[in-house]
């Protein structure tokens, strides 16, 4: 087994071990050093899983990939990134990246940077964190040695992410490491050192330069964290998240009038963000709850007498999806999609809960939501977060009514994922028309009155209904 030397209670794999054996012995064939370096050492001695294994050597790191894929069978696809002097190749399950030790410079108003040969100690400094600066140089097939030239082992254990040289350098050459800075401390718990801190909130403007699809994959990983909330509140806290999401500080405040005052909006969604991911691991679910009151801001109104509404945040909240994620570079398909329609039907549980249920409520909920109500239902109960535990209380024992009724309604009539029985298609040969409005019009007739409960959800009674809907508008069964 292949160990780090002083942590000898951090065991590799088998099949890491094998990648060990491979790379060392490619590595003496062709006459260079070789480091484990990065997020996977940093990984290892956090107990962490990765499958992402980053090798460095003193040397050409693309002439080691090809010497190891030699001795792979079968032969892997070796990728290549000339300019940076990277390639990447697959070892069984293992995602291994080879480099040669580089330094590098920045310009302002990039952050690609200009990439020639440098030693160990250029390589360590130019990554982005201590506790990802740290390296295993492999001293034989079974034994390597831990370099540690910035004290990133322990940062490690004092829970810091900080930065091996001037972070404000570090962040002004490369903003994106910002986001990640931010990321890591989300998803490991860290602290971010003061001074660090301090620097993200000089250089947040500099975010302006990356990209959305950069700044949208570390702002995924923030909200894939098991605490997504910390991750916002310190890119608020830096002055970044009103650059890449002013939609979301938007939300932040409480105005008084006539002594009346709203919650907190911001903090009220990072509180259901941190619920529904103790429910789901699923990205998209959990951006619901992101936007599930973005249109609050818009739509808030004091009425005199009564207080603050926000009438209608649901179907603006739901129209601003697809601005969001097109401007955030998001994939505009089924994933925007469901979290159009989270946003658009959050309050429907909800208003139910609050009200005698009739069936035909069920039926509506079941049909509009379709396969997507156990997402909804979720994000529904996630957005309690009063603090008077009898209302909560009395909100979980509703939805549970509802729940209950919906399980009743659906082994009656099968609503979810419904289609009704009379299509268009049905309606313009009975009736010798031509696609128009008329079609649309008794088709939504006919599928109102199966939710409504006016007629059972069958063929017969719902043809025997379309025609006399037909015969309201003058229209006779073609013979």
């Amino acid at each position: 087994m292949f160990y780090i030397i002083d942590h000898p209670e951090i065991a590799f794999s088998q099949a890491e071990s094998d990648v060990m054996h491979c790379v060392f012995t490619a590595a003496q064939q062709e006459g260079v050093p070789v480091y484990l370096v990065g997020g996977y050492v940093r990984d290892k001695l956090l107990d962490r899983k990765s499958k992402d294994v980053d090798f460095m050597c003193i040397g050409d790191g693309i002439a080691l990939a090809h010497r190891v894929a030699d001795s792979i069978n079968p032969k892997p696809n070796i990728a290549l990134f000339k300019h940076y002097g990277t390639a990447k190749l697959n070892f069984g399950e293992l995602d291994i990246e080879f480099v040669g030790a580089r330094k590098e410079s920045y310009q302002s108003h990039s952050r690609n940077p200009a990439v020639e040969t440098g030693t160990l100690e250029d390589d360590l400094m130019r990554r982005d964190f201590t506790i990802n600066a740290l390296a295993v140089e492999l001293i034989s097939t079974s034994e390597g040695r831990l370099v540690d030239r910035f004290n990133g082992r322990d940062d490690l254990k004092q829970q810091i992410i900080k930065t091996p040289c001037d972070p404000d350098i570090t962040f002004s050459d490369d903003p994106l490491r910002m986001m990640r800075a931010v990321r890591f401390a989300s998803q490991l718990h860290f602290e971010i050192h003061p001074a660090t801190m301090n620097a993200l909130r000089h250089n947040a403007e500099r975010i302006k330069i990356i990209t959305p699809e950069r700044i949208s994959d570390e702002l995924n990983k923030i909200i894939l964290s098991h605490k997504p909330s910390r991750g916002f509140l310190l890119l608020h806290e830096a002055g970044i998240l009103k650059l890449i999401f002013p939609e979301f500080t938007a939300l932040c405040g409480v105005e008084m009038t006539e002594g009346k005052g709203h919650k907190d909006n911001f903090y009220h969604t990072l509180q259901v963000l941190d619920n529904i991911s103790e429910r789901t691991p699923d990205l998209w679910i959990r951006w619901s709850a992101v936007l599930h009151d973005i249109a609050k801001p818009k739509t808030k109104r004091f009425e005199p007498g009564h207080g603050w509404t926000f009438h209608g945040h649901d179907a603006v909240g739901a129209h601003m999806v697809s601005k969001i994620f097109r401007r955030m570079r998001l994939p505009m398909n089924e994933k925007m999609k469901l979290v159009e329609k989270l946003v658009l039907l959050h309050l429907r549980p909800i208003s139910l809960s609050k009200e005698n249920i009739t069936d035909s409520a069920i039926r509506r909920l079941l049909f509009d939501a379709g396969d997507d109500i156990d997402a909804l239902m979720m994000l529904c109960e996630a957005d309690i977060t009063s603090k008077n535990k009898r209302k909560v209380q009395l909100y979980i024992q509703n939805f549970e009514l509802v729940k209950e009724r919906m399980k009743i309604v659906e082994e009656q009539d099968h609503i979810r994922n419904w289609q009704p029985p009379i299509t268009g298609e049905i309606i313009m040969e009975t009736f010798a028309l031509k696609p128009c409005r008329l079609v649309g019009d008794i088709k939504t007739a006919v599928k109102d009155a199966i939710l409504d409960g006016v007629i059972p959800n069958q063929y017969d009674a719902a043809f025997a209904f379309m025609l006399e809907t037909g015969a309201t508008y003058g229209l006779t069964p073609n013979k």
